[in-house]
């Protein structure tokens, strides 16, 4: 579907990644995609993003909308024209912005559910958490800090912004196709968050990914990006 380069600013980003068995994750994720592989372990998060003054690019920032939105995220690789591509799979999005549930799928790349956030941000803590319409939940407590998570199997800050850098083309599954977005920031800057709790009732699915098969590795924080957001070509 082709639709005009959207154009706005992440007010705040929040991307929450875990491990896991790269053979359990090859089995949710359709062809042509395969894990893309860090350090042995696939690579899975969500990511809760706040967006502000969303419209198509070149038209006056009073009229875009507003919201919050989730979206849970796999990272992959598949081969197109001769080269290996890398980007993310989204099995599913979320939103605060009925909007969104009308137009995506239809208009605008994937669908989305529409749910009900709690967010709490003040003075470099955050608090963010949803409830979709399908039950699905998440939540994060976190707070800013200049220390990156010792545990993780990117071991520097920099290695994780690297990969997820590359993360910048989303597909998301859209009948018997998938819908690509590639996100375009005019700054990419992350920083470390210190995690006190995390849960995901998705990646909690033992019927989808076993015990002990995914676990928590590190978040990071954006603020104040601009950005356009740009259709792929469908797959």
């Amino acid at each position: 579907m082709a639709i005009p380069t959207i154009h706005g600013y992440i007010d705040r980003r929040i991307l929450i990644n875990f491990t896991a068995d790269p053979s359990v994750v090859k089995k949710i994720i359709p062809f042509p995609f395969r894990p893309k592989i860090y350090a042995g372990k696939a690579i899975v998060g969500i990511c809760l993003i706040r967006l502000k003054h969303i419209k198509p690019k070149g038209l006056p920032d009073c009229i875009g909308v507003n919201s919050e939105n989730g979206a849970h995220r796999i990272a992959v690789e598949w081969d197109e024209n001769g080269e290996t591509k890398s980007g993310v799979y989204i099995p599913r999005r979320d939103t605060s912005l009925k909007l969104n549930t009308i137009v995506g799928g239809r208009f605008f790349p994937g669908k989305h559910y529409l749910a009900q956030f709690d967010v709490k941000e003040k003075e470099g803590n955050y608090h963010v958490g949803f409830k979709s319409s399908d039950a699905t939940e998440i939540l994060i407590d976190a707070k800013e800090t200049t220390a990156f998570n010792k545990q993780s199997i990117f071991e520097t800050v920099e290695n994780a912004s690297a990969f997820f850098e590359k993360g910048d083309l989303g597909y998301s599954p859209n009948g018997d196709k998938f819908d690509g977005l590639q996100l375009k920031a005019y700054k990419w800057e992350v920083r470390p968050l210190e995690v006190s709790q995390v849960q995901s009732s998705f990646f909690a699915d033992t019927e989808i990914f076993p015990t002990g098969s995914v676990v928590f590795d590190n978040a990071l924080l954006m603020t104040n990006v601009e950005h356009e957001w740009k259709t792929a070509i469908s797959k």
